[in-house]
C-alpha cells in the first residue's frame, strides 16, 4: 500500500453520525466569511418533548464514547476479536474502564472540550482521529502536551490533509475564540522544524499513528518520514471548537422551545463570526483551512460538572 485514500479513511471513522442528532442540532453549517477560508458551523442542545435541554445525558454520551477516544483502534480491534472468539463482552469493557481512568479529576479540565471535538470531528465531520495520545498519559491529572487532538482526510488531488484540533470551553465567547485560535495558530503557521510546536506530535504521528490495520497504518506513517516524498504532500489545516455561556437556555424549570433556540443562536452567530474573523487575521491564519465549531451551551461550569460526574472522576 503506497498512499492512503479517502475510502480508507471513511472505514475507519467510529460512532454513528445520527446519534450525534439525539443531542446537538445543527443550527449553520459552512458559513463563510469573507477574506477566509475557515468553515463555520453552529450546534445547539436539543430539547426533550418536555422543554428540556439534557446536560447529562449529552455527558454520558461522551462517556459511551471515551474508548474510542483514549484507546488506540488497534487494541480496541483486538479486544473485540477475543470477545468474538469467547462469546463475551470482557475486553471490550475492560478497555472502556482503562479509557475512563486515564480521563483527569481536575475542576478547570479542558478534557470535556477535547471530546467534543473528537465527536465532532469524527461524526459530524467525517474525518477520523488518527492519534492517540490519552494512551501515552503516564498521569490522569496531568493533560498532554500538543494539539488537542489529530485528524485527518485525503483531498481529490491525493494531499493528505492533516487538522490539529483546538478547543477551549470558557464562559466568554470572545475569549474562548480568542484563546483556542491563539493555541492552533503555531501548529499551522510555523515553518517545519525541530522547534516547532506541532514537532512532538508528527514525531508521534511517525511511530504511533494507529489506524486499526497494521498495513494502513504504515502507510499512513510514511506521510510523516521525512526522508520519504510523501512528506511533501501533507497539508497542515484546522479544527477549533469553543464551548461558551449563552442566555437564551433560560432558567432550569422553563419549558424551552427549539426553534427559539435556533432563532437566538443564528442571532448571536453575527458576533460570533466578527470575533472569528478578527482572530484568523491577528493569528495569520486567513489562507488555511480551518472547520470552526461553535458550541452555546446553557452553563460552561455545569457541563464541565456534569462530565466529571459521569466519568467518574
Amino acid at each position: 500500500m503506497a498512499e492512503i485514500s479517502s475510502a480508507d479513511l471513511d472505514a475507519i471513522l467510529s460512532g454513528d453520525p445520527e446519534e450525534l442528532g439525539v443531542h446537538l442540532h445543527l443550527v449553520e453549517r459552512n458559513v463563510e466569511i469573507d477574506g477566509h477560508k475557515v468553515s463555520v458551523y453552529c450546534h445547539c442542545l436539543t430539547t426533550d418533548a418536555n422543554g428540556k435541554v439534557k446536560v447529562r445525558r449529552l455527558a454520558e454520551f461522551m462517556r459511551h464514547a471515551a474508548a474510542d477516544y483514549a484507546i488506540p483502534r488497534s487494541r480496541i480491534e483486538e479486544a473485540r476479536k477475543r470477545d468474538i472468539k469467547f462469546k463475551s463482552t470482557s475486553a471490550v469493557a475492560a478497555l472502556h474502564e482503562q479509557a475512563r481512568a486515564v480521563f483527569t479529576d481536575l475542576a478547570q479540565t479542558g478534557e470535556g472540550g477535547e471530546m467534543l471535538l473528537f465527536l465532532l470531528a469524527e461524526r459530524f465531520l467525517g474525518l477520523p482521529h488518527v492519534l492517540c495520545k490519552m494512551d501515552l498519559k503516564t498521569d490522569s491529572r496531568m493533560h498532554y502536551h500538543g494539539a488537542d487532538g489529530v485528524y485527518a482526510a485525503v483531498a481529490d488531488d491525493g494531499r493528505l490533509k492533516l487538522y490539529w484540533g483546538e478547543s477551549k470551553v470558557y464562559q466568554d465567547p470572545t475569549d474562548a475564540i480568542r484563546d483556542c485560535l491563539k493555541s492552533l495558530a503555531p501548529f499551522l503557521v510555523e515553518d517545519d522544524h525541530h522547534g516547532a510546536s506541532r514537532e512532538r506530535d508528527l514525531m508521534l504521528l511517525s511511530d504511533k499513528a494507529d489506524l486499526g490495520d497494521p498495513r494502513l497504518s504504515d502507510a499512513f506513517r510514511r506521510y510523516f518520514d521525512t526522508t520519504s516524498p510523501l512528506s511533501n504532500r501533507v497539508e497542515y489545516c484546522g479544527i477549533a471548537l469553543v464551548g461558551f455561556d449563552v442566555e437564551f437556555y433560560g432558567a432550569d424549570d422553563g419549558r424551552l422551545v427549539l426553534d427559539d433556540m435556533v432563532k437566538a443562536a443564528k442571532a448571536g452567530m453575527e458576533d460570533w463570526l466578527k470575533s472569528v474573523g478578527r482572530r484568523l487575521t491577528a493569528e495569520k491564519l486567513d489562507h488555511f483551512d480551518i472547520h470552526f465549531l461553535c458550541l452555546p451551551l446553557p452553563s460552561v461550569d455545569g457541563f464541565r460538572k456534569a462530565f466529571l460526574e459521569v466519568m467518574g472522576r
